[in-house]
């Protein structure tokens, strides 16, 4: 009996081992995700790869890199100046949210969500074509992949890089 407890033991311990270290983080995801690497280099120009490997929760909304391109030329780059990174730290916090929101957990129809970015507010629909998030700019982008689970909170893949502005319309 005692060897068997033993073995259970060791068992136990060997499950959680490998459980730990299989576990990723947002950035962890994102990093071994070619779709992001621009999002990978704005959030390391930003200074917030801490942050977001942290405990969370965060639901993050991750432009993929077209989405970054199709932003008017030269915008990245400015962004990723280090005179700039209030402005970049801005516009990647206006794409967190300190919830850890699956698809599911979304209340159908148009609702306000506060990002972490706390002046700012973004208008998230979800109705029977997907879920869309409405920016500062009144343009809005959509969701095309949801609920990617990290350990730390979930990933949703947006067609468009979200911008703080004005209070966009919600109702």
């Amino acid at each position: 009996m005692d060897r068997f407890l033993k073995a259970a033991a060791a068992g136990a311990v060997a499950a959680t081992m490998a459980t730990v270290a299989s576990a990723q983080s947002i950035v962890d995801i994102a990093v071994g995700d070619e779709r992001f690497s621009t999002l990978v280099a704005a959030v390391s120009a930003a200074g917030l790869v801490d942050t977001l490997s942290g405990p969370g929760p965060f639901t993050v909304f991750a432009p993929v890199n077209d989405a970054f391109a199709a932003l008017p030329e030269g915008t990245i780059e400015t962004l990723l100046l280090p005179e700039n990174k209030g402005d970049l730290t801005n516009v990647l916090l206006y794409h967190v949210d300190d919830r850890n929101l699956t698809a599911e957990q979304i209340p159908a129809g148009s609702n306000y969500f506060k990002p972490i970015l706390a002046s700012e507010r973004m208008c998230i629909t979800k109705g029977a074509g997907g879920v869309s998030i409405a920016d500062g700019t009144g343009e809005s982008a959509n969701v095309i992949i949801a609920n990617i689970k990290a350990d730390n909170g979930v990933i949703h893949v947006i067609d468009k890089v979200l911008l703080p502005g004005t209070r966009p319309a919600c109702h």
